[in-house]
């Protein structure tokens, strides 16, 4: 569905191209999208748990991929950031205004002493035990675990008694993602210095670490779901704020969900052009002449009295003269293929190509108009590719026509019959 608000993984994903995958399917009707993910290093260690069993080959590439997904969890760089340059591009804004860490940016300190205390630790115990193990013994926690092996009697316990074992643990999760120290999946995940991690013991080097943020002891307020950046491009917030007031009330009278009588992106632009007739309801984003006139007079209604009483200048007249030129070739376009005329024809008679054409009923359809174009396609397109299209629709996560045509083949398709049957597609299942 194009109109999806929220992405909640409950649980960690396995890579980054799983989580960029899934949160992608937010907002793609142009409106917002939130993407909230619970992460806990216990998620992390379960799904190591399930490697071991692994052959090693598959082993390090799950390593690996886990590996990318904590460091995406864990740092403290803007998410946005981080997700492009994995894939090799360059985002270059310094602060999104979107995501958790630019909006509650995570307070940093040098970590130098404490990294070298966790890998001297991990070193002195001969690299045989496991994170908590680690965090425990220099936190001088005196658990059931470190007794049982006399950890409690080692020159390392306590060596960081000032801080708990979470905090240690946090230390030795950066120390992971720094590949100072590395986990042996298929020896019970316990730590051991890497090459890089024996050379820091040596030479300490400045590194700066992240806090974690401190949920537990805190409210609601601390915890910010939704961005503070701007969302509505230029549009006015409080006549939007209005008018989704107005579309909640109907949408009660009505019984239906709120997005079925008019979609964000649509009170947006409402909120832009200020439409105060139904002809020039017709014009905003998504909104038909049927859904116009079923729903648009309360919200001309409402956006009329707020023009009136904030003395508002509407877009000027040339915007709407264009409008005006290009809603008469839809009412033709419309009304030839309600005669059943051949598409070239109705291109012809408006000195129009085919592929011109087709653009103009792409746009038509994506107003929220329905077109019936079956007469046509069961003409030019072939019955059995028909049904390959339609159904490669039905499960796509896309509209593009070109990935359409990488998937069905560009041997035995075309560009105009993947066309013609996205136009039927989305006209039978998007209005």
């Amino acid at each position: 569905k194009p109109d999806i608000r929220f992405v909640i993984h409950h649980d960690i994903p396995k890579s980054i191209e799983g989580y960029y995958q899934e949160t992608g399917r937010a907002g793609r009707d142009g409106g917002e999208g939130n993407c909230i993910t619970f992460y806990s290093y216990d998620d992390i260690q379960k799904l190591e748990k399930f490697m071991k069993d692994k052959p090693v080959a598959e082993q390090e590439i799950a390593k690996e991929l886990l590996f990318e997904t904590v460091a995406y969890a864990e740092s403290s760089v803007c998410r946005h950031k981080l997700l492009l340059h994995y894939f090799g591009e360059v985002y270059t804004k310094e602060n999104c205004g979107s995501c958790d860490n630019c909006l509650n940016p995570k307070e940093e300190f040098e970590g130098k002493e404490d990294v070298r205390t966790v890998l001297v630790t991990v070193k002195a115990l001969k690299q045989q035990y496991k994170v908590n193990m680690i965090a425990d013994v220099i936190a001088g926690k005196k658990s059931g675990d470190v007794k049982a092996i006399k950890l409690n009697k080692t020159d390392v316990f306590g060596k960081g008694k000032e801080k708990n074992s979470r905090y240690w643990v946090m230390v030795i999760r950066q120390a992971l993602i720094q590949r100072l120290l590395e986990k042996e999946i298929e020896n019970y995940g316990i730590l051991v210095l890497t090459k890089a991690g024996e050379e820091f013991i040596l030479h300490p080097y400045s590194i700066m670490l992240a806090k974690d943020h401190d949920y537990e002891s805190g409210g609601d307020d601390d915890i910010v779901i939704q961005g503070k950046g701007q969302r509505m491009s230029g549009s006015d917030p409080i006549l939007f704020s209005m008018l989704k007031d107005l579309r909640k009330e109907i949408s009660h009278e009505e019984n239906l969900p709120p997005f079925v009588i008019f979609q964000d992106p649509s009170l947006e632009d409402m909120a832009i052009q200020y439409p105060i007739t139904l002809e020039e309801m017709q014009q905003i984003i998504g909104v038909g002449a049927g859904k116009a006139r079923k729903y648009g007079q309360p919200f001309c209604d409402l956006i009329k009295q707020y023009v009136e009483e904030n003395d508002i200048m509407r877009p000027n007249d040339i915007v709407i003269k264009s409008v005006i030129n290009k809603s008469g070739l839809k009412v033709y376009i419309i009304k030839s293929i309600d005669r059943k005329l051949p598409l070239e024809d109705i291109a012809h008679a408006k000195n129009l190509t085919l592929d011109k054409m087709l653009s103009e009923i792409e746009r038509i359809i994506s107003s929220g108009t329905r077109l019936d174009i079956n007469y046509y396609i069961d003409e030019h397109v072939d019955e059995y590719h028909q049904e390959d299209i339609y159904d490669y629709f039905l499960e796509a996560k896309t509209d593009s026509v070109e990935e359409a045509l990488a998937e069905l083949g560009e041997a035995e398709y075309n560009e105009e019959e993947v066309r013609l049957m996205r136009i039927k597609f989305l006209s039978e299942v998007g209005n």
